[in-house]
């Protein structure tokens, strides 16, 4: 009873790694953070998201100038997370949210996809990264903002290097 007791302690240390690095990606696309979207990959991984396709850290210089040209701000929601084992390694599917706002003319844009993460998971040298990922678009929309929200109380959000959660400490 104790190895089995043992062997499901690891899944949840290995389970939780995992998660930890799908939103450590998350931040890093929502900050435009290259150096902590890289690290998410290891140096042999690939990444398919449609338009690009590439190794992981290929996908990071890519996507910050598209993220930081193309959007005001994005915010990615993870949600269902299915990971299935397999000693050192782990198949996981990831549902995301991830919303964009885009700059117009007379009102910004809010871009709105659903989608999945499908990984392969790998531990190397006692570490959890992305060996192999694939986006899959589910649904999209694209509506005008009304924004009527007082945020100028508020401490406003930005991207790597100047967000509050930099000045907080948070890497």
């Amino acid at each position: 009873m104790g190895d089995d007791r043992s062997e499901g302690i690891d899944e949840l240390i290995a389970e939780r790694e995992i998660r930890k690095v799908l939103v450590r990606y998350s931040r890093g696309i929502d900050r435009c953070d290259e150096e902590l979207i890289r690290s998410v990959y290891h140096a042999d991984a690939t990444d398919d998201h449609g338009q690009f396709k590439g190794s992981g850290s290929e996908f990071a210089s890519w996507v910050v100038p598209i993220l930081r040209d193309s959007f005001d701000a994005t915010m990615h929601d993870l949600g269902n997370v299915t990971i299935e084992l397999e000693a050192d390694s782990a198949r996981v599917e990831t549902y995301v949210i991830a919303y964009h706002v885009a700059p117009g003319k007379d009102a910004r844009r809010l871009i709105t996809v659903g989608g999945r993460y499908l990984d392969r998971f790998e531990c190397r040298g006692g570490e959890w990264k992305i060996a192999r990922r694939v986006v899959v678009i589910d649904w999209n929309k694209t509506e005008v903002m009304q924004e009527n929200f007082p945020v100028d109380r508020y401490r406003q959000g930005s991207r790597w290097p100047e967000d509050p959660s930099y000045e907080e400490g948070l890497s």
